[in-house]
């Protein structure tokens, strides 16, 4: 049923967090901040491991995949805000919008696979150490990422394809600095039931699944940690994992707070939570797995200190 007069729509326009004039410079100079913040860390953490001999493992191996995936996430979105914010525009093209709207569930929902294969990781090693080398070999590791770059694609190559068959009303004004799913669905004049159906079945597999996959690995690393005598191999064994789980709580966290619910009930303030996933959470990764990794803040001295002495 029609909610509005319906147009032929060439182009959106991204609100953004705010539309007073004057706020533009502080959310700029912020999201600038922001953006350089991910893209440098996630940037530093990648060189790290390619550089250093004793990070080729399999937890870094994803670590580093998470990295450039966060990347790929933060440049989809940040830059096109940017520069709307610069030249005082707040236009998208139709395809563009679209494209952006793919490769951020793309990139979503590649962050959750790997979450996912990164708890299983630390499961084996944990729970069945004496295997840890033969099932997380490398081909294994570079199998699990292959199939998840492929199947990844389909999710948002359904969700585009059932976008650009709406029709969509007068009002074109996204309030949000990027094209969110559920933003777009709440400007459709058409039936969106369909499109919501694929978000509760087949989105719900691909999300929440993982989800419970990380929840019951952890549960059983928990219980093998509680077995284990020494204060000092529990901690040991749990700081391990605390990075991780770091990570999990905050992409989760915000992530089933605006998806678990229907477009209809989205809100503008559910724009800011999702800031916190698409922005905030891979400008921190890079922090929260240098911080409480030995290894990783002796791979980033090391490298730092290495390009210091070949400027010099």
């Amino acid at each position: 049923m029609a909610r509005g007069n319906q147009t032929i729509v060439s182009e959106f326009f991204l609100l953004g967090l705010s539309e007073v004039p004057e706020h533009q410079p502080l959310l700029f100079g912020l999201f600038l901040c922001m953006y350089v913040v991910a893209v440098v860390g996630n940037l530093l953490i990648i060189l790290a491991i390619g550089s250093t001999s004793n990070l080729h493992t399999p937890m870094y191996f994803f670590i580093a995949n998470l990295s450039c995936i966060d990347i790929c996430f933060t440049s989809v979105t940040i830059p096109k805000m940017l520069l709307n914010i610069q030249t005082q525009s707040q236009s998208i093209p139709y395809v563009g919008c679209l494209t952006q709207m793919y490769f951020l569930i793309l990139f979503l929902e590649l962050d959750n696979v790997l979450l996912a294969v990164m708890a299983y990781d630390r499961f084996v090693a944990i729970c069945h150490p004496l295997h840890y080398t033969i099932t997380m070999s490398p081909k294994f590791c570079i199998t699990v990422v292959s199939v998840a770059l492929i199947i990844t694609n389909i999710y948002p190559l359904i969700h585009t394809l059932l976008m650009d068959t709406l029709s969509f009303c007068a009002s074109v004004r996204i309030h949000h600095i990027f094209c969110e799913l559920y933003a777009l669905l709440r400007l459709s004049c058409s039936d969106i039931h369909i499109n919501e159906l694929v978000v509760y079945t087949l989105g719900s597999c691909l999300f929440v699944a993982p989800f419970l996959f990380i929840s019951v690995s952890y549960m059983h690393i928990f219980s093998a940690i509680l077995r284990l005598h020494s204060s000092q191999s529990k901690l040991k064994a749990f700081s391990t994992c605390s990075s991780h789980l770091a990570v999990v709580s905050l992409f989760y966290g915000t992530l089933f707070g605006v998806y678990l619910r229907p477009s209809s009930s989205y809100t503008i303030e559910d724009s800011v939570a999702t800031v916190l996933y698409a922005v905030v959470a891979p400008m921190l990764n890079p922090f929260i797995y240098s911080l409480r990794n030995k290894d990783m803040k002796g791979a980033l001295r090391n490298l730092l200190r290495w390009r210091k002495i070949w400027s010099w």
